[in-house]
Formats: structure tokens, sequence, C-alpha cells
């Protein structure tokens, strides 16, 4: 990973966290989610015309990757109904980057290298720290919540080596990510119409200006994310993406007053630590 990709992903990855932080509307999570996607895909869609349309062989993975944000935005949701979603949430970022390490040694052929390992390991287990805080609160899972996380991080890591594989066969991963986004917004409106009734139109449309805020951002650091992977193994990119747990952890104590706890700063060293080793491998 040269150092261009490297900063690259790490803007990403702090844009990941300031639009987490930033969205504020009156809604429940899955219009929040709909609202966030659907202001992705308006703002993808001004930039069509400048981008070329997908070849065939590309189509089968901008669907499966439209599936499987189906099935996380789902289980997301689920994982915020079933327990404590602070927690349940980075289970799900801090699993996924191993999967997706498994993931692109059986399905894309990378094995990544020693330090890269080690790297994504120590990410993983950063995050892990983070969200059960040392530990301590563990044995407040339950069962459910363990699912939907889990189920979470499964779709993040085939989402992920969906598009990272459908990105490098594109002409551009420009031209990958704007497609992905329109068919992805249009998809998720089609849902959310389907379980929330034309109803739920006027209560998105009074946000609108978060969502395409929010999409805008979300959008933008993905693309840089997919990009990244045409340049970059997979399994490293993912994981250094999950470096947006740190950032959150940053924007929370510097612009929210919360406190830097003995088991932050114990996770905070394992994610740099992570860092490090992702950039030397």
């Amino acid at each position: 990973m040269t150092l261009f990709v490297f900063l690259a992903v790490l803007s990403a990855a702090a844009m990941h966290a300031i639009w987490n932080a930033l969205v504020k509307v009156h809604l429940d999570r899955f219009l929040s989610i709909t609202l966030m996607t659907l202001g992705m895909g308006f703002a993808a869609l001004f930039a069509l015309p400048f981008v070329e349309v997908p070849k065939a062989e590309v189509w089968p993975y901008i669907i499966a990757s439209v599936i499987f944000h189906m099935g996380y935005r789902t289980f997301l949701v689920g994982a915020y109904k079933a327990g404590d979603f602070a927690q349940t949430y980075p289970l799900a970022r801090g699993t996924a980057p191993l999967l997706s390490a498994l993931g692109g040694i059986v399905m894309v052929g990378e094995v990544p290298a020693p330090f890269a390992i080690v790297g994504i390991v120590l990410l993983s287990a950063g995050t892990l720290v983070m969200s059960f805080r040392g530990g301590a609160h563990l044995e407040k899972l339950n069962l459910r919540a363990v699912g939907f996380a889990l189920g979470t991080s499964i779709f993040i890591a085939s989402y992920t080596l969906s598009d990272g594989s459908g990105a490098r066969l594109a002409a551009t991963a420009q031209s990958y990510a704007a497609w992905l986004f329109v068919c992805d917004a249009a998809w998720a409106l089609v849902l959310c119409i389907a379980v929330r009734g034309p109803q739920s139109l006027p209560v998105l449309a009074r946000d609108w200006k978060a969502g395409l805020f929010t999409g805008v951002l979300s959008g933008a650091a993905y693309w840089i994310v997919m990009w990244a992977m045409t340049k970059a193994p997979i399994a490293s990119v993912a994981s250094l993406r999950e470096t947006s747990i740190l950032f959150a952890m940053l924007i929370s104590v510097l612009a929210l007053g919360e406190k830097m706890t003995a088991w932050r700063a114990t996770a905070a060293l394992g994610i740099v630590a992570g860092v490090a080793a992702l950039r030397l491998g």
C-alpha cells in the first residue's frame, strides 16, 4: 500500500466517523439509514453522464452489492433493536476485517503480508476492546444482539469483497461507485415504500438536507475505499477503514467532552499499532 493510498483510506475513515457523528435527523433508524442512502444515490446521479456504463460482467457485482447492502442495513437496524448498539455495532466492525481477510484469501487469492496480518489482527482487537470497554460489559450481550452483530459483519465483508472485485473489473472505480450508489438508492426507496408505505415519503422529504449532506459524505468516503481496493489488497484497505472507530472516539472526547478512560486508551493504542503494522506491510 503506497503512502498516498494509505492516507486516502485514513481520510475516508475520518469522513465515515464524521458523517456518523453528524446524523441528527429526527427519524427512526430504518428511515435514517434510508435517507442517507437516498442522499448518496441522488448525488451520484450527477456523476452518471461523466462515467462509463459498466460492462456486462460488472453488473453481477453491483447487483450482489445491492443485495449485501440491503442485508447489512437490515441487520444493522436489528442490532439497534436487539441490544446495546454501542457494543454490537463495533463488534460487527471489528469482526468484518477478519472475515474480509479470510474471504480475500479464498475468493480473490490475496494472501496478506505478515505485517499486514499483524495489522489486521491488532485493528480488529482494538476495535473489539473499544466495543466491550475492556471486556467489562461482555456479559451484558444477549445471543440475539450477538447474532445481529455477527450477521452485520458477514454482510460488511461480503459487500467489501464484491465491491473490491467489481471496482477492479470496471473501467474505473468512479464508474462502479456511481452506478452502485444509484442502484442501491433505487432499491432502498422501493424497500422503504414496501415496508413503511407511501406515507414515509413526506417524512423523508422533511429532512432531505441532512440526507443529502450525510449521503455525499458517506458516498465520498466509500468511493475512496473502493478506489483504494483497486490499488492495494482488499483486506488491508478494509481493516484500515475501521480506524473510523478511532476517529469517532476522538470526536467524542474532543468535541463532545466525553472522558478518555483506560479502556479507550488501550483500544486506541491497539488500533494505532495496527495502522503502523499495515503501513509496514
